[in-house]
């Protein structure tokens, strides 16, 4: 008797078991049952911008359902970051994460009101490339050693930044190059690029994809690149490491993450489909056209990369003298 009853506690455990198992199965398989969110921590028209609205096309075509890109930018990325931890981790809120909100911040800052690792799933990589400092087409240098020049004949030159790429370029310019280039903190990028274009500041080091449209428009004018080599389609503009700025490399990336608690088989559903796109001939091209590439990862090469970024970052952070806030 007492067997029986215990056979079926056994049995019945094992049935809400294998319905709960169905039901996250499901899950996966019906996903999405309504529009994905993507939280860009950052302004329009910023590269992370055009990369969410770039795949978040492509995924609306392949789910059948809207992909809404919601911008939030502000205090390096903390608004849009603590926004998309409010929301229900069930895979139709992610975001696009970069190396400014999910690395370099925990060096730049004492306090981030969020884990980059623990709160966070990670699903795809999305792309990466250099910045290029750039100044108004009437700024009387034309190249690196030319603005280093410039910046000893003043005394100091102005740089804005709008993330820890744009940050990084110049404090390590600063630092390389002994010379005094003082940081203008931005809520978003493209303000920077603006006043760079109206003369309120001097310089910006901004991502490709951001500023080589404006240089090809002749509204700004391109000194060098941070990356080692020259950029591909860009071979034209010399790198600022060969310019005479000795160890002088920067770069930045973008990835896809979802708020902890999703389900693991949707967070390999969307990791997978971001993968997938990213590895198409048109993200290549498309991407390319302004020197940055496509890096698919899975989801475990994505959490080893994030690891590894936040460890460069504050070593990075730390040569450059910059000083948590």
């Amino acid at each position: 008797m007492q067997f029986r009853a215990q056979f079926k506690r056994i049995a019945a455990f094992s049935l809400m078991f294998a319905a709960a198992a169905a039901s996250h199965a499901q899950t996966a398989a019906t996903f999405p049952t309504k529009p994905i969110h993507i939280v860009v921590p950052f302004a329009a028209g910023t590269t992370t911008d055009q990369a969410a609205r770039y795949v978040g096309q492509k995924m609306s075509e392949q789910y059948k359902q809207p992909v809404i890109v919601e911008n939030k930018a502000g205090a390096n990325g903390f608004i849009a970051l603590q926004y998309l931890l409010q929301q229900p981790a069930d895979g139709h809120y992610i975001t696009f994460g970069t190396n400014t909100t999910h690395a370099a911040n925990t060096a730049l800052f004492k306090k981030v009101p969020y884990e980059p690792v623990n709160d966070f799933v990670p699903l795809s990589g999305v792309i990466i490339g250099g910045v290029v400092l750039v100044v108004a087409p009437s700024t009387p240098a034309n190249n690196v050693q030319e603005f280093i020049a410039l910046a000893k004949k003043k005394g100091r030159l102005t740089f804005g930044s709008g993330n820890s790429s744009s940050r990084a370029g110049g404090e390590v310019m600063r630092d390389l190059a002994n010379i005094e280039l003082v940081n203008v903190s931005y809520k978003a990028l493209p303000a920077a690029i603006t006043d760079v274009i109206g003369g309120q500041i001097d310089a910006v080091f901004g991502d490709a994809p951001a500023v080589m449209p404006l240089v090809r428009a002749g509204k700004l004018k391109a000194l060098g690149v941070s990356t080692r080599a020259r950029m591909p389609g860009y071979e034209d503009i010399p790198t600022i490491a060969e310019q005479g700025v000795s160890g002088y490399e920067t770069n930045g990336w973008i990835a896809a993450f979802a708020p902890k608690g999703t389900p693991a088989d949707v967070a390999d559903k969307l990791g997978k489909t971001i993968a997938d796109i990213m590895r198409t001939p048109d993200a290549a091209k498309y991407f390319g056209a302004n020197a940055w590439k496509p890096i698919p990862m899975s989801r475990s090469e994505l959490a080893a990369f994030q690891k590894t970024e936040i460890a460069r970052w504050a070593r990075l952070v730390e040569k450059a003298g910059i000083v948590p806030e």
